[in-house]
C-alpha cells in the first residue's frame, strides 16, 4: 500500500500558514489599492491603528470560519464508523474551542481599535469603548458575535468532555449564528434596497465560512486518511458548489449594486477609477481563481480519492486555502473602502 504524501502536522501547518498568510496578503493588498480622504481638523487614528483594524477583523473572520468548519466536520464524515472518525474528533474538538477562544479576543479587541478609530482624540477606556458599542451599530454587531463565540466556547469544551453526545448541529447552529451580526460591522447602506442587501451579504458570509471552514479542517485533519476523504471530500464538494454560486452572486449583487448607486462616477468605469471597484475586481479575480482550483480537485482528483490513490490534493487546497485568504482580506478592506 502506498502513502501519502503528507503527515497531519504538515496538512495542518500548510493549512493554517495558507490561511493566515493569504489574509493579510488581501489585507496589505486592499490597503494599497484603498485611498481614505483626509478631514480638515478631524485628528487622524495613526498608522499603526489604519493597519491593525483590518488585521485584526481578517484574523476574526478567520478564526470564525476555521470553527464553523470544524463544525461541520462530522457531518462530513458521518457518524456510522465511531472507530475511525473519533481519532479526528479528539483533535478537531479541541482545535475549535481554540478557534473559538481567538473569535471572542478579536472580536472584543476590534472593539476596542474601532472605538478609539472613531475617536482618536479621546483616551481609551472602559468608558469610551462602552460609549462607542451604545452609539455604533458596528459594535454592537461585534460584540454579539463575540456573545456567541462566548457561548460556542462553552459548548466546545462540553463537547471536548463528552464527545458527539453534544450534537454537532448545536455548534453548526450557534457558530454560524454568530457570522450573523458581522455584515452590519461594514457599510452602512440607507438606500431602498437595504434589507436586500443585508441578506445578501449575510448568505454571502455564511457560504465563504462554510466554503473556506469545511476545507481547512478536511485537508488539516482528514487528507492523511483515505478512507475517511474518500467519503466526506463528495459531501464536502457538493457544499463547495452551491457555495461558490452562492458568494458568486450575492459579491456581485451587493458590490455592483454599491457602485451602480454611486452619483458621482457609473458604471463600468468605477470599477477601475475606485478604490471600492478595485478592490470589487480583486475579490472577482479571486472568486475565478477558486473556481479553477475547485474544479481541478473536483473533477481531476476526487475519482482518484475516491479510489484511495495518492494525490496533490494538500498541495492543491493549500493554495486554494491561501488564495480563499486573500479574499478574505480584501473583503475586509472592501467593507470600509469608499464607495466614491
Amino acid at each position: 500500500m502506498t502513502t501519502n504524501r503528507t503527515t497531519t502536522p504538515a496538512n495542518r501547518y500548510w493549512v493554517l500558514g495558507g490561511l493566515l498568510g493569504g489574509g493579510a496578503v488581501g489585507a496589505f493588498l486592499g490597503l494599497g489599492l484603498s485611498t481614505t480622504p483626509v478631514a480638515v481638523g478631524v485628528a487622524e487614528p495613526g498608522v499603526v491603528v489604519q493597519f491593525a483594524q483590518p488585521l485584526v477583523r481578517t484574523l476574526l473572520d478567520l478564526a470564525a470560519t476555521v470553527v464553523v468548519g470544524l463544525s461541520l466536520l462530522p457531518k462530513l464524515l458521518g457518524f456510522s464508523r465511531p472507530t475511525l472518525t473519533e481519532p479526528v474528533m479528539r483533535v478537531a474538538r479541541p482545535a475549535a474551542v481554540v478557534g473559538a477562544a481567538v473569535w471572542v479576543f478579536t472580536a472584543l479587541l476590534s472593539i476596542v481599535v474601532r472605538a478609539y478609530e472613531t475617536r482618536p482624540d479621546v483616551p481609551v477606556t472602559m468608558g469610551s469603548v462602552v460609549d462607542y458599542v451604545q452609539r455604533v451599530g458596528a459594535g454592537q454587531g461585534l460584540l454579539f458575535s463575540a456573545v456567541c463565540a462566548l457561548i460556542y466556547l462553552w459548548i466546545g469544551v462540553l463537547a471536548v468532555r463528552k464527545g458527539e453526545s453534544v450534537p454537532a448541529e448545536l455548534r453548526i447552529l450557534v457558530s454560524m449564528f454568530g457570522l450573523l451580526p458581522l455584515p452590519v460591522t461594514g457599510h452602512a447602506s440607507n438606500w431602498k434596497y437595504h434589507d436586500y442587501s443585508m441578506i445578501s451579504m449575510e448568505l454571502h458570509v455564511l457560504g465563504a465560512a462554510a466554503w473556506t471552514g469545511g476545507l481547512a479542517a478536511l485537508i488539516a485533519l482528514v487528507a492523511h486518511r483515505r478512507g475517511l476523504l474518500a467519503e466526506a471530500l463528495p459531501k464536502f464538494s457538493k457544499l463547495a458548489t452551491v457555495s461558490l454560486a452562492v458568494v458568486s452572486v450575492t459579491g456581485l449583487f451587493n458590490g455592483l449594486l454599491e457602485l451602480a448607486l454611486n452619483p458621482v462616477i457609473t458604471l463600468p468605469g468605477s470599477l477601475f477609477t475606485t478604490s471600492y471597484g478595485l478592490i470589487l475586481v480583486g475579490k472577482i479575480v479571486c472568486a475565478a481563481v477558486l473556481a479553477v482550483l475547485g474544479a481541478n480537485i473536483r473533477w481531476r482528483m476526487l475519482p482518484n480519492i475516491a479510489q484511495h490513490k495518492t494525490t496533490a490534493i494538500v498541495g492543491w487546497a493549500a493554495f486554494e486555502l491561501a488564495v480563499m485568504g486573500v479574499a478574505f482580506g480584501l473583503a475586509v478592506v472592501l467593507s470600509r473602502a469608499p464607495v466614491a
